[in-house]
């Protein structure tokens, strides 16, 4: 068997044309790119319908189906914005989703980027930092991902009630830290644990020192890490109903998981406006992991291939 050679190179023609783009066998066949694209699509149509329904007035939600739209587009008798000018101020069940919106930012927030913070300090002490005992602390803290929520939820009740906090922000804060704390330090910790070594030890030999070590190097390197914890623990908190619920109930404090389980009265008034609230709810939990996908990509297959 003979071997040309590409003139002018020195390289075999077989490597050349196998290192050409879309041939190596990282490359997707187009059944598994249809495949992928079909799937994209299912996953996306209650979405969809979401979003035509919460534009459709109440009578058209009640006589047909979301997709019946497609058949007259154009037909305005059944396209209203009133549904979010409704949800987003006053309504007949008393629920302002506005309102609601903003003490959902007031949750998430500081239950995002406080459990971030306090689990990145623990996970370069548990990397870097050599103490009597780090090993066993450790996994207790792991351990604590087994057990359930909800153990927990009378018992906060209890000191929270002596201490006159439920019904406040800083009640639904602490138990959103705590809830979130044992798994932030797992995957930090298994992350900086993957970081050279070797640029921890010429800060060493600068005088660098472990807060400067951190701030300088650690938390910039574990972006992904972070970014990838943000984005569970931000769903999580946004989405959640029964902490919310339970440390902060209905009133001033409301936010949106629970103002949507109380849009639609008991007589059924308001049922249309559950889409709109709903798409309300959900769109800024897509803007952030769209936001983000990168980072949270690369922080889940970190670690995944050494070389």
């Amino acid at each position: 068997m003979t071997t040309t050679v590409q003139p002018g190179t020195g390289v075999p023609d077989q490597v050349i044309k196998q290192s050409k783009p879309g041939t190596g066998a990282g490359s997707a066949s187009p059944l598994v790119k249809a495949f992928m694209v079909f799937l994209c699509l299912l996953w996306t149509i209650p979405t969809l319908g979401l979003l035509i329904s919460s534009f459709r007035t109440r009578d058209a939600q009640f006589s047909s189906g979301w997709w019946t739209v497609f058949k007259s587009p154009l037909d305005a008798t059944q396209w209203t914005l009133n549904n979010y000018s409704q949800v987003l101020g006053d309504n007949a069940s008393g629920v302002n989703m506005g309102k609601a919106f903003i003490n959902s930012l007031v949750v998430t927030v500081p239950a995002t980027i406080i459990p971030i913070l306090i689990a990145a300090f623990a996970a370069y002490a548990f990397t870097f930092m050599e103490w009597k005992g780090r090993d066993i602390v450790f996994v207790i803290i792991v351990g604590l991902l087994v057990v359930p929520n909800q153990v927990a939820l009378v018992p906060l009740l209890k000191l929270y009630s002596n201490l006159g906090m439920n019904g406040t922000f800083p009640a639904v804060w602490l138990a959103h830290i705590g809830f979130g704390m044992p798994l932030a330090v797992y995957i930090l910790r298994n992350y900086m644990a993957g970081l050279p070594r070797a640029v921890i030890e010429s800060a060493k030999i600068d005088g660098a020192s472990h807060f400067t070590t951190f701030w300088k190097l650690i938390m910039p390197m574990s972006t992904p890490a972070l970014a990838s914890f943000a984005i569970f623990q931000f769903l999580w908190v946004w989405n959640d109903l029964l902490v919310a619920l339970i440390f902060l109930g209905r009133g001033e404090n409301t936010i949106l998981t629970v103002a949507l389980q109380g849009m639609q009265g008991q007589t059924g008034q308001g049922r249309e406006l559950i889409p709109a609230a709903g798409f309300v709810t959900i769109i800024l939990p897509i803007l952030v992991f769209l936001a983000l996908q990168r980072y949270f990509i690369r922080g889940m297959t970190s670690g995944a291939v050494k070389g």
